[in-house]
This record gives C-alpha cells, sequence and structure tokens, in this order.
C-alpha cells in the first residue's frame, strides 16, 4: 500500500483496509515486545480470577454452615472463613497489580518499537511521497495515534484480560452450583452481546472518522503556523481561524456521534445486568423453596452472577474505548507497512573512486500515472564539468536534478555516475558522494555548527569546528561568520528563521563544503537576497564547484554563460544541449533567451 494512498480514505465512511484480527496478527509481529511474557501474565489473570470466585463458595459455607447451621452460629467458622476471605481478596489484588504492572511494561516497550519504526518508514519514503501528504498528518499518526493505544495496551488491555478471566471462571463454577440458574443468566446475555458485537464495526468507523479529522486539524494547524506570516501580511487571520473553528466543531459532533452510541451500548448492558440478577433471583428462589437449592447457595450464587455480570458490563463499556485504540493501531501499522518507492539495492556497486560523470538515458517521469513531467531526457555531462539547466517554470528542471539525488526513482530510464545506476549505489554512499544544495536553505533549530554536524555526524566536536571554521575561510564567508557576533555557535532558530535568507543559503553551502562531494547539485537561489548577500553567494558557490562535477539549475543565464554545457527544458523535453557559445550562435530557443537577456541587461 503506497503512502499516497493513506490518506486517500474519506473521513465519513472510513473504513481500514486491515480486519481486527489481521490488525492484532501485524500489529504484534511489529511489536514483538507486547506479547514476551504473555504466557505467563495469562497464567497470573486466571490465578486472580480462581482466587475471587472461591469468595462466592466462602459465603456459602459462611451461611449455611456458619449462621444457619443446625447446632446454633458457628463463629469459630465463620471466623476462620471470613479472615480466608480476606486472604484470598488480597492476594487477588496483589496478582492483579502484577498482570497490570507486566502489561504496562511490555506496552511501553512494544509501542516505543512501533513509533520507532513508523519514523524510520517516514525517512524511508520518498521525496515525492512526502510531498504528497501534509506533514502532520504524519506526525498524528506516529504520536496522537500511537497514544490512543497506551490505555488499551497497559490498562483497558489488562484489565479486559482479567476481567475476561474472572467472568469464564465464574461462569464455569456458577454451572457447578446450579446449570439451570447459570442457563437462565446466559440467556439473558445472548441478545444483549449480539447487538453489542453488531454496534462495534460502526463505534470503529465512527472513531475512524475522527482520528482522520484529527490528522487533518493538525496538519492544517501545522501549516498555518509556518505561514503566519503570509497569513498576518495578508490580513486573513480571522478567516484561518474561522476555518480552524469549523474543523474543530466538526470533531466535536463526531466526537458526540461516537459518544452517543458507545453510551446507548453501555445502557444496553446495565440493563442487560439488571435483568440477569432479577431473573437468577426469581430462579433461584424458586429453586430454593423448592428446596433444591439451599440459603447459602441462593446467596452465593446472587454473589456469582453479580460477580459475572460486573466484568461483563466492564468489558463491554471498554469495547469502545478499544475501537478507538484499534483505529489508532491500524493507521499506524499502515504507516509502518506504506512502502517506499526508493530502498537500499539488494546487490549494491560501489562508485568508482575520482570524479564522476553523470549519464542520463531515456529518463521518464510521471507524478500521477498519467501525464508525463519528464520526457525520454538524455545526456551526457563529463567528470569535473559544469552543467546549467535552464528552462522556463515547470519545464521539468528541478524534477531532473532531484533524480540525479535520487530522492525519487524515474519511471523509466536510467541515471549513472561514472557507469553505475544511482539504484545500485546504497543510499548511505550516494549521499556521501552526492551533495545537494536547495534553492531555499532548511537549518534546524540549533546554531551553526549543530547545523554543519548533519555532513559529519560522526565527527568529533574540536575536529568539526576546526574543519568548519577552515570551511568558511575557504569559501570566503569568513568574515560573515565572525560578523555573525557568535560565530559558528550563533543560533540559527526554527527553520533558520533568526538568520536570513541569504544567510541561511550561506550555511547550506558550508554544509555541502564539509561532505567534500565528488557531485554536486545546485538550485541556484540568488534572486531573493541583497546584493551583497548575492556576491557571498556566488563566490561561496564557484569556490564549491571548482574541480566538482556540477548540475546548476540556472536562475539567471549569467550563470549558465560560465557553465561547460547548457542544457534546455520545456515542458519535459530537452530541447537543446551543448556549449554555451554553440547554442547562442544555433539560433534556437536558448539564443532567444540568450537575447532577451542581454537586452533586459542592458536597458
Amino acid at each position: 500500500m503506497s503512502n499516497i494512498e493513506l490518506e486517500a480514505e474519506g473521513h465519513a465512511d472510513f473504513e481500514t483496509k486491515l480486519s481486527i484480527p489481521e490488525t492484532f496478527r501485524r500489529g504484534l509481529s511489529i511489536s514483538p515486545e507486547i506479547r514476551k511474557g504473555l504466557g505467563v501474565t495469562l497464567f497470573l489473570a486466571l490465578l486472580a480470577a480462581i482466587a475471587k470466585a472461591t469468595i462466592p463458595y466462602l459465603t456459602q459455607r459462611v451461611t449455611d454452615d456458619g449462621l444457619l447451621a443446625p447446632s446454633g452460629v458457628n463463629a469459630t467458622l465463620v471466623t476462620e472463613l471470613v479472615v480466608g476471605g480476606l486472604v484470598v481478596v488480597l492476594a487477588s489484588m496483589i496478582i492483579e497489580w502484577r498482570v497490570r504492572r507486566r502489561m504496562v511494561i511490555a506496552a511501553e516497550a512494544g509501542l516505543a518499537t512501533l513509533r520507532k519504526k513508523a519514523f524510520d518508514n517516514v525517512h524511508r519514503l520518498s521525496v515525492l511521497t512526502q510531498n504528497s501528504e501534509q506533514r502532520g498528518r504524519y506526525v498524528s499518526r506516529v504520536t496522537g495515534d500511537v497514544d490512543t493505544m497506551r490505555d488499551l495496551m497497559q490498562w483497558t488491555g489488562a484489565g479486559m484480560i482479567v476481567a475476561a478471566m474472572e467472568s469464564t471462571v465464574v461462569l464455569i463454577v456458577m454451572a457447578v452450583y446450579s446449570w439451570q440458574l447459570a442457563l437462565v443468566v446466559v440467556l439473558c446475555y445472548v441478545p444483549l452481546l449480539w447487538v453489542t458485537l453488531k454496534v462495534q464495526p460502526v463505534i470503529r468507523r465512527a472513531y475512524g472518522d475522527i482520528r482522520a479529522r484529527m490528522a487533518d486539524l493538525l496538519g492544517r494547524t501545522s501549516e498555518q503556523l509556518v505561514g503566519v506570516a503570509t497569513i498576518r501580511s495578508y490580513g486573513v487571520q480571522e478567516r484561518m481561524r474561522q476555518r480552524l473553528r469549523g474543523e474543530i466543531d466538526d470533531i466535536n459532533r463526531a466526537e458526540r456521534r461516537a459518544s452517543w452510541i458507545a453510551s446507548s451500548s453501555f445502557s444496553m448492558t446495565a440493563f442487560g445486568q439488571s435483568f440477569a440478577t432479577g431473573a437468577a433471583l426469581v430462579a433461584g428462589t424458586a429453586l430454593g423453596i423448592r428446596g433444591d437449592l439451599s440459603v447459602g447457595t441462593v446467596a452465593a450464587f446472587s454473589l456469582l452472577v453479580y460477580m459475572f455480570s460486573g466484568p461483563l458490563m466492564w468489558i463491554i463499556e471498554m469495547l469502545a474505548e478499544m475501537q478507538r485504540a484499534l483505529v489508532g493501531w491500524q493507521r499506524v501499522i499502515e504507516l509502518v507497512d506504506a512502502e517506499s518507492t526508493v530502498n537500499e539495492p539488494k546487490h549494491p556497486v560501489e562508485l568508482p573512486h575520482g570524479e564522476l560523470d553523470v549519464v542520463a538515458d531515456g529518463i521518464r517521469l510521471t507524478y500521477d500515472g498519467e501525464d508525463e513531467v519528464l520526457k525520454g531526457i538524455s545526456l551526457r555531462l563529463p567528470a569535473g564539468k559544469r552543467l546549467a539547466i535552464v528552462g522556463q517554470t515547470g519545464s521539468g528542471k528541478t524534477s531532473f536534478a532531484r533524480l540525479m539525488a535520487r530522492f525519487f526513482d524515474p519511471t523509466a530510464g536510467t541515471i549513472s555516475l561514472s557507469g553505475v545506476d544511482v539504484r545500485d549505489v546504497r543510499l548511505g554512499e550516494l549521499h556521501r558522494r552526492l551533495a545537494v544544495v536547495p534553492q531555499e536553505g532548511f537549518l534546524f533549530d540549533g546554531s551553526i555548527l549543530d547545523n554543519l554536524r548533519y555532513a559529519r555526524p560522526d565527527e568529533a566536536d574540536d575536529v568539526l569546528r576546526s574543519d568548519a571554521t577552515a570551511a568558511f575561510d575557504d569559501l570566503g564567508l569568513a568574515t560573515w561568520l565572525t560578523g555573525t557576533g557568535h560565530g559558528l555557535d550563533t543560533p540559527v532558530g526554527t527553520r533558520g528563521e533568526l538568520l536570513s535568507a541569504g544567510e541561511r543559503q550561506l550555511v547550506s553551502i558550508a554544509r555541502a563544503y564539509l561532505t567534500d562531494p565528488d557531485v554536486l547539485i545546485l538550485d541556484e537561489a540568488t534572486s531573493a537576497v541583497d546584493p551583497a548577500t548575492e556576491v557571498r553567494i556566488s563566490r561561496a558557490l564557484e569556490r564549491l564547484m571548482k574541480g566538482r562535477t556540477s548540475v546548476v539549475i540556472a536562475h539567471r543565464l549569467s550563470t549558465a554563460e560560465r557553465a561547460d554545457l547548457v542544457a534546455v527544458m520545456d515542458h519535459g523535453e530537452l530541447k537543446e544541449f551543448g556549449p554555451h557559445a554553440e547554442l547562442v550562435g544555433a539560433g534556437g530557443i536558448y539564443s532567444r533567451l540568450y537575447d532577451a537577456w542581454v537586452a533586459q541587461t542592458r536597458d
């Protein structure tokens, strides 16, 4: 199941592709810690149930052999039985505590594993797949959906196991006491259980709708927080607030609907308990009058009915919560199982040492399976040379560059580095030998040095600091770094927003420089910076590309003019390819673009 399909489900008619047995089977295989020691836990739960089930027997003995004994009240026996009952109750409490403790430990370990695997798979998904979703939806699955499972795994699940054991053991004891009365109780609960089972899918769909809406709300909220400056600049705060309020109101209505269904089911259970207890008392009294049952037996059986129906009521009440948790579990499992289109090669091939050339052969790409973004692109860039890709917006320049870095794979065709298909190279090696400097440098919250560490995650602090200082110096950025006030320790803020766009780009260039790549992919980004920063960026990029195979998405023809080769893209097709001077003299698309640029520059 591809991740693009994960959010294709409708809200009002949410229906997971996993059945309940499949959910448990797949969930337990993903998080084996949950079932670790489950046999011991179930045995302890059985012991607790048996211990509780002895209380009615002790009640019967106290009544028949102690209080109503033929020879009068037997105070000694009553005392012994009461003390024995206290010991049994205390023992059952300790055992139940141990059962819950074991469930909590197993659940926390299992949920931690599940969350890790979900995060790992998000990182494995291709950039194309990730861009098809709001980031908040991923956050919702690995946080909110996992959290809905916590109560099920830790408390609800443990309680349901103990309650199920209690009801089963008590039912057996009831049958031993009087199969007629046991049959009366069971017949009272059969219709109720049938209705309860029928309503559970409805509750599950209702909670599925809620979780999907919550994911949308989180995605929308994240989007608005990131775009708060744009929202304020256009004065649409109230409109966006109203939009979120509307979604919150929709969630509130969905929650009320799910709660109404769950509470109705519980109300029916409460009625069933009262009806079953009453029926058992009437039938038991009738049997007692006939002499078939003693007073103590009737009292014991009444207690057994309560002990049977109490846990059963609790189980039915918790079924609604279980449906909520199952929906969350299913959504996380679907994320863990989402297929990545960019995978490690089964038989990896190492790239040759030294400079690398780039060859594209018949590259085709489609995002939606219908319209082609790239249409049979073929070209060769010799090692150590610089290629400038030019073309109008939407011509496929960025898509082609991202294919080289294997952010996603082509629909057809190959991209090779010195004869090795990039799909046959380990992703770690590919990203060490090939670096990307995007149009907008993204920085993580922390200092400049913290962001440079992504280029060398295992480097010692003193070595990284020394090499980073040398990198800024080699790129001609030492003066700028000193001017930040704190140098490498300068905080950049969330998404690097404490720095200007141009300054973020300077840090990105230094980060790429530290990887010392053989192939560079640059999305030229100097259009939105001040002239001084533009000069710094241009000079730094020139030094970064020196002696390296470089592919530049050129937004300015001055960049193409300095390149060894120029590729002209138009509507996903490679229209022209060759040296700058040759294309200018050919009188084609590039020549016209160049003439227009020269004329505009002169004006």
